[in-house]
């Protein structure tokens, strides 16, 4: 496992410093936060091509969702974006967006905040909404088919640092889930 020290100003805000998340290997990691994200990305879809048989449509479309996601986690506050290396095919890797959700119009209390999500989900949401207690706090767990969303709630209670995991292809379940909880349980906060 790596350590990733998250971005040095993520929840200064929130009367920690920083936070610190343990990270397989086997995970690249793309500094959101830096202006060369989109060449580490690059270089991260072409590493998963090379040497394999993989259509030039393939890696092209992996390229073009992989930076349309990380487009949308910035505007969202997305700082790291990691993205596991064993696609073995050069389709979609499962992946990690960490962001800073600040108190602007975000619930403090993880009870209405799941509330509010479900609410959102409507009557035939096929997400699985609660709320957890993990090492660095209490967190609203959104759970889907191929997504894994972990809402921290901050130091002091001033916002949520988000995790949003996804497995498009081997799907949120099993290995996969508990692979993506033992990352989040990682979670701990630098004063």
């Amino acid at each position: 496992m790596s350590e990733s020290s998250g971005s040095g100003a993520a929840p200064a805000k929130a009367g920690a410093r920083d936070y610190r998340l343990l990270v397989p290997r086997e995970w690249f990691r793309v500094d959101l936060m830096q202006e060369r994200w989109r060449r580490q990305l690059k270089t991260f879809v072409e590493k998963q091509a090379d040497g394999r048989q993989v259509p030039a449509e393939l890696t092209r479309n992996v390229w073009a969702t992989l930076r349309n996601t990380a487009e949308a986690g910035l505007a969202r506050g997305a700082m790291e974006f990691y993205l596991l290396t064993l696609s073995r095919n050069g389709g979609l890797p499962a992946s990690l967006l960490v962001s800073l959700m600040p108190p602007g119009g975000t619930l403090a209390d993880p009870e209405a905040f799941a509330a509010w999500i479900e609410a959102r989900e409507g009557d035939g949401g096929r997400r699985e909404v609660g709320v957890v207690g993990l090492p660095a706090g209490r967190a609203v767990r959104v759970v889907g088919p191929t997504s894994l969303d972990l809402h921290v709630v901050l130091p002091g209670g001033t916002g949520y640092l988000t995790l949003s995991f996804s497995a498009p292809v081997v799907g949120m379940s099993g290995p996969m889930l508990r692979l993506c909880e033992a990352i989040a349980g990682s979670l701990r906060w630098v004063k």
